[in-house]
This record gives structure tokens, C-alpha cells and sequence, in this order.
């Protein structure tokens, strides 16, 4: 069952001689025995598609007549229960949830409000948009509006909205015109004129970019980092660097971002499972491939480290790396 939250390159596929019923049934009995039997459910909605996981859910309804994810709330704990319920969560949801989560409390978590926000496609990002509606009455813009501000907040707002062009066609002459604009707007100025970046950035396709980034280079002998790096700062810069690299390389931007999220002191877990969940069905083949690249070891074995903590993470990996 085929939707925009399903790629090519993803290491979860739908669970052939899937029976929503059976699954439904194994997991009621998990948790309703002495003791929870975590690797049954692990085992299930590790191995199973996110349209397959809806029908287990809706299943385990119509038989309990509970929903799995008040179940799965009360019955585990920590890491582990947010796990479980994110792979049970619609993907819209589920990004919905982890913006707010970014955005709630008395700070920003700005690098997840990037990483969602430049990752997504923008069919994906209308339908976050209208799941954020539905779950908390506001909408997603006045959010991102009220915890924001200057061109970092306009930035965010023109991609949460969803209108980057999404053709695969190039337009040379467009490249060549965008590229001057940049450089116009930057280098060859006093002062930067950031809205020409946020509206070339956020709004034109990747394959469109990818052009753009190379006249802009035959312009002004720079990449287009550089000039960034040198005239913007803070999370705009950082938002726009996220662009460029998402551009040029979406899957090892995620592996980058896996790699921080992994060492130091303690994991970030919450940015682990969001990375693992959102991209199972999409690209995390190709994120896999690129974090061995760059690390020198697998993200198989950088999560089951003990370092890493959360064995159920090592699991949750293993099951999705089954295919190659």
C-alpha cells in the first residue's frame, strides 16, 4: 500500500502473509499476561509496514475493545513504550507530535524543528500540517510563529507550509538567474538580503538546486556553504546549511545526524527513534550505506554498542536491517 510516507530504499516493506487479526491477537496476549512479553511485540510491529501496523491497531479495537496505544502506554515504560507507540503512530502524527514536542516548554529544540521540516517532501509536509491541526487545534504556522522569529521563523514557515517544488525537470536558465540572485543578495553586497535565499532555498526543487548550487559556484568561486557559513548566522544559517546538504545528500545528512545522536555522554534517544521510525519505509538503506561511509562502522552496530544503551533499539535495528 503505496503513499507518500513509502520510498524505495527503506528497510521495511509490507510483511508478506500479513494477518492483521493474528498480530493483533499475539500482541493482546503480550501484554495481558504476567509480565509483558516485549519480544513478541517487537518482534510484530518491528517486522510490519505502517499501513500494516493501522490495521493491527484498528484490529486490536474491534477485539479488545481498548486502543494499542493507551494499552502499550500503560503497560511499558521509558524509551521502550515511545518507541512502540511511535511505530503504531501514522507517520503525519507522528511528525506532528515530534514538532510540537520541539517546540513545547520554556525552550526550542530548533535542530529537530530543521531536521523534520528539510527532510520532508511537501505532499508529506501538507499532511503533517493537517495532522497538527487535528491533534491540537492550532495550526502548525501559528506554533512555529509564536516560538520562532526573524528569518529563521519566516524560513520555517515558507517549508512547513509545503510549496517547494517537487518537478524533477531542470531549468537552466532559471539556475543561472537564481544562482546571480544568491550572489547579488550576498557576496556582492553590503549586508545580506536574506528573503532572496529563503525564497530561492525553500521553495525551488532539489534537482533545480543542484544546478543552481554549481552556477553559483561558477559565479563567485564559492560554494554556496562558504557564502552562507560567511553571511549568515544562527539557525537561519543553520536551516540553510541543513538545505544545502539535504540537496545535495538527504541520506547523509540523516546519517550525520544519527552519528551526533549517538555519541557523547548519553544517546539522544528521542532523535534516534524519530530518525529510525520516519525513515524505515523511505531511505534508511541509503542512510545505513552513508553512515558507514563516513563513521567506518555500521549503524547496526554503532546502536547495539553498549554505549549506545536500549537493546530494544539494537532489535528494532536488526529487524529493519534484514534487507540489503
Amino acid at each position: 500500500m503505496a503513499s507518500v510516507w513509502t520510498g524505495n530504499r527503506g528497510t521495511v516493506r509490507d510483511y508478506p502473509g500479513f494477518n492483521p487479526s493474528a498480530d493483533a491477537e499475539a500482541i493482546q496476549k503480550a501484554i495481558q499476561g504476567i509480565g509483558t512479553d516485549e519480544k513478541t511485540i517487537i518482534h510484530i510491529l518491528t517486522a510490519r509496514s505502517h499501513a500494516q501496523r493501522q490495521l493491527i491497531a484498528k484490529e486490536y479495537r474491534v477485539a479488545s475493545g481498548k486502543d494499542l496505544k493507551d494499552d502499550l502506554k500503560s503497560d511499558l515504560s521509558g524509551n521502550f513504550e515511545r518507541l512502540m507507540v511511535a511505530l503504531i503512530t501514522p507517520p503525519a502524527l507522528f511528525d506532528a507530535k515530534q514538532l510540537k514536542k520541539a517546540m513545547k516548554g520554556s525552550g526550542t529544540d530548533e535542530s529537530s524543528l530543521i531536521e523534520i521540516l528539510t527532510t520532508r517532501n511537501s505532499k508529506q509536509l501538507k499532511e503533517i500540517y493537517e495532522a497538527y491541526y487535528t491533534a491540537y487545534k492550532k495550526s502548525l504556522g501559528d506554533d512555529i510563529s509564536s516560538e520562532t522569529s526573524g528569518d529563521f521563523r519566516k524560513a520555517l514557515l515558507t517549508l512547513a507550509n509545503g510549496r517547494r517544488d517537487e518537478g524533477l525537470k531542470v531549468d537552466e536558465n532559471l539556475a543561472k538567474k537564481d544562482a546571480q540572485i544568491l550572489y547579488d543578495a550576498g557576496e556582492k553586497k553590503w549586508g545580506t538580503d536574506e528573503d532572496k535565499f529563503t525564497e530561492i532555498l525553500c521553495l525551488r526543487s532539489f534537482p533545480q538546486l543542484r544546478l543552481t548550487f554549481e552556477e553559483y559556484r561558477n559565479i563567485s568561486q564559492k560554494d554556496i556553504e562558504d557564502s552562507i557559513k560567511g553571511e549568515l548566522s544562527g539557525h537561519f544559517e543553520d536551516l540553510l546549511l541543513a538545505i544545502v546538504n539535504c540537496v545535495k545528500n538527504t541520506p547523509a545528512f540523516l546519517a550525520e545526524r544519527l552519528h551526533k545522536a549517538l555519541k557523547g555522554a548519553g544517546t539522544d534517544e528521542l532523535t534516534l527513534n524519530r530518525i529510525m521510525v520516519s525513515r524505515s519505509e523511505i531511505d534508511l538503506l541509503d542512510i545505513r550505506v552513508e553512515y558507514k561511509k563516513r563513521y567506518g562502522c555500521s549503524l547496526y552496530s554503532a546502536i547495539k554498542h553498549p554505549d549506545a544503551k536500549g537493546p530494544v533499539l539494537a532489535f528494532f535495528s536488526l529487524k529493519s536491517f534484514t534487507r540489503h
